[in-house]
């Protein structure tokens, strides 16, 4: 095997290795971890033509030392050149039809040029050269086009028998002639986009890998891990072939069933339960919506426990309005406006936190809670509970006593909902939810730190033979927000859906799942002693730090020892914490300065100080982001340090013990400079001004 990011030949010394081209050219390859990895195909550097791009197929990727004298413009050429070769090895014996490689790697090209930050971009302004004016001129596919794909040819010196663009290839380069990092942005909304500067989105994370920084934000949103980019991009190439071979919508259907299955296999759910994705955990909640309507004849009413905790846009999904100006399958919509079909709905809002902002204890929340759905139900309307496994805060609510006490009550009708979307759960706790008869909502995109959105509803065998049965169709705007292959096939209310694929949404899935595969290949033992040995210095080195004055308490919170049996979902894993200065919580507009702040390079601002204090203001440091909360009634926000399922996955390397537990210790240390950045901000006039 051999690695296709080596660049051989470039053994003199020339002024390619002046040091403002190295620093550059360092910096610009560094987008190689987004390059697809094609097993025997070597990148070769030529001195001898120093103008040269050739394509070997099946082979090598020739480049003068005149395009690497331009790193962006060699970076552009070589992603053309490598995806080029993986359409070709994807056309398997017959090569004949090299017109669809020419056009789908040019395609690839384009939208990898659109995501260059601006400053790559810039250095291509005044660059006279063909490839580059071909993918700035951004055409349509379109039969005219066709012609100039014609003097792509002299790359790699085959000429195409294929001299019109197939109609079989149509879907497979519209839905996979994309590089992986632009399908994880894809099928979502546009909180996923990323700015042309840092290229980051709204969650301060990016589509792919992201190793400089530290990264302790899975109760919000973490860029996608290299393993797991990897990974997603190797299905990609296999879904290209295999479209080739056997037809893009039986090869699609199979991925779709696969990742389910999948799912299925990780949490252990074999006794028949259905799988719905969704682009995100407020989709999720627009499902329930619908599902609830259609197997219900009776009036609605959801009870939203932790409304203050969970997605801004659920309890408008939970009436059938639209939550954004955009759909996840792109369609412009009015946020706040009825969906059609959807009928009037009431949503009763339970809120972890009073007025003055203090958190309610369980016997509160409780009281609400009883008192909600007793008076909805002497209404005898439908009543659909929505709990929360675990808030964006960590907490909990109802509890296990206040569902056995609404049982009692006469004549209840009330589907239960679990917010998992944390997923903070073990397999064993979410069959315990199914087998109550609960639907569970999950994401693979918080804990599991898959890239943001990846929401699924698990459905148990007893909810999903009901819907099977009905003969009612979904509420028919749906048909802006999902396609019929992300329901189960055989239900007949989803039939009107139409027939597209959201490849964002299954890839996301993909990298999630790949997380959560090596995430419970670590021996249990070993996963909850990591567990415990991280949290309980994230908890200790939030309390010994005198600016940062932690939230938590056990009022809400499963106790962790009184539990038998040691679960994630009992244990403490979110840290939310206010920042004071002066012994004063930051204002709201502070906190989210200095959230980004932390997430950034500050060394241009220290740059007389000590190397010490440089290092750490460079170091990028990605935690939660702000949630706002009150302190002693005074308008204020906090941030969080979580444990994301990656500091266990990625500590367990060659079932080494000893290797595992120094893993861990350094992302503990990994912490403090966190914490230290935290202190450095606060501490330096102007930076929050």
């Amino acid at each position: 095997m051999t690695d296709n990011i080596l660049i051989e030949n470039q053994y003199k010394r020339t002024s390619l290795f002046e040091k403002e081209n190295v620093n550059y050219l360092v910096r610009v390859l560094k987008r190689f971890n987004t390059v697809p990895k094609i097993n025997n195909i070597n990148i070769i550097a030529s001195n001898r033509k120093p103008d040269l791009f050739e394509i070997v197929p099946n082979k090598t990727i020739k480049i003068g030392t005149l395009f690497l004298e331009k790193p962006v413009l060699a970076l552009v050429y070589l992603r053309y050149g490598i995806e080029w070769q993986l359409w070709y090895k994807a056309l398997g014996n017959d090569k004949r039809d090299t017109l669809l490689c020419d056009v789908a790697a040019l395609e690839v090209t384009r939208i990898f040029y659109d995501l260059l930050p601006k400053t790559d971009k810039e250095k291509l302004e005044s660059v006279d050269d063909y490839l580059i004016g071909l993918i700035k001129k951004n055409e349509g596919l379109n039969a005219e086009s066709l012609v100039k794909y014609e003097k792509l040819q002299a790359y790699h010196g085959l000429n195409s028998t294929q001299k019109e663009f197939k109609e079989s290839w149509r879907p497979i380069v519209e839905n996979l002639a994309k590089p992986t990092e632009y399908l994880l942005m894809a099928g979502g909304d546009l909180r996923l986009n990323i700015d042309e500067i840092d290229l980051l989105n709204k969650y301060g994370c990016r589509p792919f890998p992201r190793p400089e920084a530290f990264t302790f934000a899975s109760s919000t949103a973490t860029s996608v891990s290299n393993f797991a980019f990897d990974k997603t991009d190797k299905v990609r190439s296999i879904l290209i072939r295999d479209s080739l071979k056997n037809g893009f919508k039986k090869t699609t259907i199979a991925f779709s069933e696969l990742l389910k299955n999948n799912l299925r296999k990780i949490f252990k759910l074999y006794d028949g339960c259905e799988i719905i994705f969704s682009p995100s955990g407020t989709d999720s909640a627009l499902q329930i919506a619908a599902i609830t309507q259609i197997v219900s004849k009776s009036d609605i009413t959801h009870v939203l426990v932790a409304s203050d905790e969970t997605g801004s846009g659920v309890p408008a999904a939970l009436k059938g309005c639209h939550f954004e100006n955009t759909t996840a399958l792109n369609h412009p919509v009015n946020k706040g406006d009825k969906i059609e079909g959807f009928r009037d709905v009431d949503v009763i809002k339970i809120t972890f936190r009073d007025e003055q902002g203090a958190l309610k204890s369980t016997k509160q929340l409780d009281e609400e809670v009883f008192n909600a759905i007793s008076k909805t139900n002497e209404l005898g309307r439908h009543v659909v509970l929505h709990t929360m496994d675990q808030s964006k805060l960590g907490y909990q609510s109802p509890s296990d006593d206040l569902i056995r006490k609404l049982h009692t009550l006469d004549k209840l009708s009330m589907q239960i909902i679990v917010d998992g979307s944390q997923l903070r759960l073990d397999p064993k706790d979410v069959k315990k939810y199914l087998n109550k008869g609960y639907i569970v909502t999950i994401t693979g995109s918080k804990y599991f730190t898959g890239p943001p959105y990846s929401g699924a509803l698990i459905l148990p065998k007893s909810v999903g033979e009901l819907v099977h049965s009905v003969k009612d169709k979904l509420p028919e705007g749906l048909t802006k927000y999902y396609n019929h292959s992300d329901w189960p096939t055989s239900w007949f209310c989803s039939n009107d859906l139409p027939s597209g694929y959201n490849y964002g949404s299954y890839m996301r899935w993909n990298a999630a799942m790949v997380e959560m595969d090596r995430y419970f290949r670590t021996p249990i033992l070993y996963r909850n002693m990591g567990i415990e040995m991280f949290c309980n210095f994230v908890e200790d080195s939030i309390k010994d730090a005198t600016f940062l004055e932690p939230i938590y308490g056990s009022e809400t919170k499963t106790n962790s020892f009184d539990s038998e049996e040691f679960g994630i979902r009992n244990i403490r894993t979110i840290f939310p914490f206010f920042i004071l200065k002066d012994n004063e919580p930051l204002a709201i507009d502070k906190v989210k300065k200095l959230y980004t702040l932390l997430n950034s390079d500050l060394s241009g601002q220290f740059q007389d100080s000590p190397l010490e204090t440089i290092r750490l203001a460079a170091q990028k440091c990605h935690i939660g982001q702000a949630v706002s909360v009150k302190y002693d009634a005074i308008d204020s926000a906090v941030l969080r340090i979580s444990l994301g399922a990656r500091v266990i996955s990625e500590s367990w390397v060659n079932r080494d013990v000893s290797l595992y537990f120094r893993n861990i210790e350094i992302q503990m240390d990994q912490i403090t400079v966190i914490i230290k950045k935290i202190e450095l901000i606060l501490n330096t006039p102007g930076l929050l001004d």
